[in-house]
């Protein structure tokens, strides 16, 4: 392909008021542009995470939070919708802000504010604050604001953390302390309730059955003994009238022969019962009673008495043996009964401990899970609440201000030269885009190497297209027309735009913050 220098040339200055008049309106646009873009102003403050003051390996807060993750849910409540537009309000950020909608102020506000972080690895976690406005004071303004806030979130976050884990802990363990006193009870009234037949008195019990059993022994031994010295007694009073005493016991009184047979009952008794026992209080009454009368029967001297209502000495004699006997296998026969119901409630006793002692087993069982939970509650208050005065007293990991927020004396935008030059390079391009297009759309012959690339045909001679006077005319009068309109309608667009839609420096500087230019 020919590239003919001179053709495009001519259709280059056919085609220049056009393209100068895209390029100057243009680069117009963007000095007007630069020249009212109104000034803004830059500030900026730096925090620090600092570590706890207090290790760790010391005393662990119970606020474990990674810091990204802290100033990632600070910045989140920083830039919410309210706070943005409490803080717009508080220092009027804008100039207008009775005349736009609140979801325009929130977008603002989130255009002009930059939160940034910087971590990493052996490195201070760093967290800064810019904000762009229209005077050195308000973004000032805004920025300490946004620091006490971020400072305030911070504070807040972690007493409200560690205060929720100690009123856990501190509910925890007044719950599993009353569940632990009312194991307690439990326990103490199982206990009481079975006090006889406990597990811990098992051996007690076994050792007791056995001592029983062989006292049973004896005491059926010595009973079967007394049974049958009473029957031989008796067998031998009967046959011999005597019991083997001597001639003392023939000069005895009936008084006397009582007395000795109620001294031997009262003697018996004494050794199987108190002194406080009606029995041994009725038997030495009976002594003391028939003592007197003795004495009074040998003062008178009535000792001989009334041989017909004596009663013979044999007999007196037999007669107190057997009592004494008869008092005897009562006393054993009591001993006897009495060992065999304490014998029947040990066993009872031993066959319930083993239940009872399952049961009790159970319980206890219970009462050390409830001990142990209570225990590790415990143990976590403490730390709760040494963690809670930690943080209270802001010992704890926390965010300080390296640098606040100073007021700016001059300006940080917008930066005139590249909007302006800007405006021209975007009036170039379209000037370019303008005369592409047109040589786009053009499909006519021009040229003698069209000619010949179009039909394949070499022609001995061209002439060329000759306008007539009234084409001529008609082509220079749209030229001039389209060129009335580019003059007059684009302004008259941007003036309408301006007045009615959105002021034209705002909307320039919306389009150069998306191509990153201030």
């Amino acid at each position: 392909m020919n590239l003919d220098l001179y053709f495009y040339w001519k259709l280059f200055l056919r085609r220049f008021p056009v393209m100068l008049l895209l390029v100057t309106l243009c680069g117009g646009l963007g000095v007007f542009t630069a020249l009212r873009v109104p000034e803004t102003f830059t500030t900026a403050a730096r925090m620090l995470v600092e570590e706890p003051q207090i290790p760790d390996s010391m005393v662990e807060s119970t606020v474990q939070i990674d810091a990204i993750e802290q100033l990632d849910i600070i910045q989140q409540r920083l830039l919410t919708r309210s706070n943005l537009i409490d803080i717009a309000n508080k220092f009027d950020v804008y100039d207008d802000l009775g005349e736009v909608d609140p979801d325009e102020i929130v977008e603002r506000m989130e255009r002009d504010t930059i939160v940034a972080r910087t971590a990493g690895r052996n490195q201070a976690t760093l967290l800064t604050i810019e904000f762009e406005g229209r005077s050195g004071q308000i973004v000032s303004d805004v920025v300490n604001e946004y620091v006490s806030r971020v400072l305030e979130f911070n504070t807040d976050f972690r007493t409200t953390r560690a205060e929720s884990t100690l009123s856990f802990f501190e509910d925890e363990v007044e719950q599993l302390s009353a569940e632990l006193s009312e194991r307690s009870s439990e326990i103490a009234a199982f206990k009481r309730v079975n006090s006889n037949a406990l597990p811990e008195d098992q051996a007690y019990r076994l050792g007791r059955q056995s001592l029983l059993q062989e006292r049973i022994s004896l005491l059926e031994k010595d009973l079967r003994a007394a049974r049958a010295q009473k029957t031989d007694l008796s067998r031998l009073f009967e046959t011999t009238g005597r019991i083997g005493r001597g001639n003392e016991a023939q000069q005895m009184t009936a008084e006397e022969q009582q007395l000795i047979t109620a001294k031997a009952e009262l003697e018996l008794a004494k050794s199987v019962y108190s002194d406080e026992n009606p029995r041994i209080i009725r038997l030495q009454s009976t002594v003391d009673r028939l003592e007197a009368i003795v004495a009074a029967q040998t003062a008178s001297g009535l000792a001989g008495g009334d041989a017909e209502d004596a009663v013979s000495p044999e007999e007196a004699l037999f007669q107190a043996t057997i009592s004494e006997i008869d008092n005897r296998i009562e006393a054993l026969e009591v001993d006897i009964d009495r060992t065999n119901e304490e014998l029947l409630e040990l066993q009872t006793a031993i066959s319930a401990s083993s239940s009872n002692g399952i049961s009790l087993e159970n319980l206890e069982r219970e009462m050390e899970v409830v001990q142990t939970r209570y225990d590790a509650a415990l143990a976590n208050l403490n730390g709760a609440q040494m963690s809670e005065r930690i943080e209270t007293t802001g010992e704890g990991q926390r965010i300080s201000i390296i640098e606040s927020a100073f007021v700016p004396r001059e300006p940080s935008g917008p930066n005139r030269p590249k909007i302006a030059a800007l405006g021209g390079l975007i009036g170039i391009m379209l000037a370019a885009g303008y005369f592409g297009l047109l040589e786009f759309l053009n499909r006519t012959i021009r040229r003698p190497a069209e000619l010949i690339g179009r039909f394949n045909v070499t022609p001995i001679a061209t002439v060329p297209y000759i306008e007539s006077g009234t084409q001529k005319l008609m082509r220079r009068s749209t030229l001039i027309i389209l060129t009335l309109i580019v003059l007059v309608g684009v302004p008259l667009i941007l003036w309408y735009i301006d007045t009615n839609y959105l002021p034209l420096d705002l909307l320039v500087r919306r389009a150069l913050e998306q191509v990153g230019i201030n």
